[in-house]
């Protein structure tokens, strides 16, 4: 294992802006500036308080409240320790066994670390190995092969990890490209077909009015589906049978996300999911409705698909506006790194309030 890389405090302050974002914890220096515009509470948390120590700040849970996964994922941005020189002025000596140090998640067996390793780096590779999966590695063929218990794997996966590019999920190239779904596909792909069905709403008999009417219908009821398929489907943990087959199912289809909320190329549903979870809510429609009402009450709840996507990457990847979007990005990431098990609303909170699951900040 390579010597820790030491840093003075002069040095760590200088990096104090989002171009480059350096904190201490525990006498550890982190460069966080890849993830300052993905912090659940928001980038100016971090801004506020960048080239400094935060560790008062991350054990305090009545200003900033943080989760094992949390202090877990902070591994991955471990760049070095704090200049003993540095650490009587004002700031935190080596923590004794007492003090508030970040709780990993164990594996099924592990060894005892003496104290004076507490400031050798992280071996990430080894470190997630050990534990569940090695990102440097296909993930598929690694849980496959696992004898993972339900317990242990749901207990993992919601562990964030944070990775700079996109993990690989099978060894052979071929398959790996239709793993990956850049945001933009999905409006290509679902346009044309919200073009035609409210094309056909027309055709069929509808009056343009009556259109727009049942249009925006359509929309609203998108946002129960997405509500209804994010809680019931994507987070039927309690009922996952506790089985490999139905655990890979469960991290195919929303553990991953889960486990890399920040994989720009896993974060879209990929058309041919998207395919298979649409056809069963259009035979739903086109029997609730006569085919031309049918027609454009799909239209609008396609188009709120498609929202929904592009909101939900939006609050994941970019500087969102203040009105609304800065207040759900907060919500949705702290549905990823503080409670996954509430916040089931993307674009906005109304069914969590209405089934009593909205998270509380």
């Amino acid at each position: 294992m390579a010597p820790q890389k030491s840093y003075s405090l002069k040095e760590v302050q200088a990096h104090n802006c989002g171009a480059s974002c350096w904190v201490i914890h525990n006498n550890k220096i982190f460069d966080m500036t890849s993830f300052v515009q993905d912090h659940p509470g928001g980038e100016e948390y971090i801004l506020d308080h960048a080239g400094q120590d935060i560790t008062d700040l991350m054990k305090d849970e009545l200003s900033h409240t943080h989760s094992e996964g949390a202090y877990e994922m902070m591994d991955d941005f471990l760049i070095g320790s704090l200049d003993q020189d540095s650490t009587p002025y004002g700031l935190h000596k080596r923590p004794n066994k007492a003090s508030p140090t970040p709780v990993p998640v164990q594996p099924p067996s592990s060894t005892s670390t003496n104290e004076e390793d507490y400031l050798n780096p992280t071996d990430l590779v080894a470190d997630k190995k050990t534990r569940f999966l090695d990102l440097s590695q296909p993930l598929l063929w690694q849980l496959w092969s696992s004898d993972f218990s339900k317990a242990f794997y749901l207990e993992q996966v919601h562990i964030p990890r944070h990775l700079s590019g996109p993990a690989r999920i099978f060894g052979s190239p071929f398959l790996e490209v239709f793993t990956k779904t850049p945001w933009y596909v999905i409006p290509i792909f679902w346009l044309p077909i919200i073009a035609y069905n409210a094309h056909r709403s027309l055709e069929t008999g509808l009056a343009p009015d009556q259109l727009v009417a049942y249009f925006f219908s359509g929309m609203v009821i998108w946002t129960l589906a997405e509500y209804v398929i994010h809680r019931f489907l994507f987070h039927l943990d309690d009922l996952l049978p506790d089985q490999t087959f139905w655990l890979v199912a469960h991290f195919l289809l929303h553990g991953i996300h889960h486990y890399l909320p920040m994989d720009r190329l896993r974060l879209v549903m990929p058309p041919a999911l998207a395919v298979a979870l649409a056809l069963p809510l259009n035979r739903l429609g086109h029997s609730l409705f006569a085919a031309p009402q049918a027609y454009a009450v799909m239209s609008g709840a396609f188009l709120g698909y498609v929202l929904y996507d592009m909101t939900h990457y939006y609050l994941h990847h970019a500087k969102v506006f203040k009105i609304h979007f800065r207040e759900m990005k907060t919500y949705h990431l702290a549905h990823h790194y503080k409670n996954f098990e509430g916040g089931y609303g993307i674009t906005s909170k109304v069914w969590d309030r209405v089934f009593n699951t909205e998270l509380k900040l």
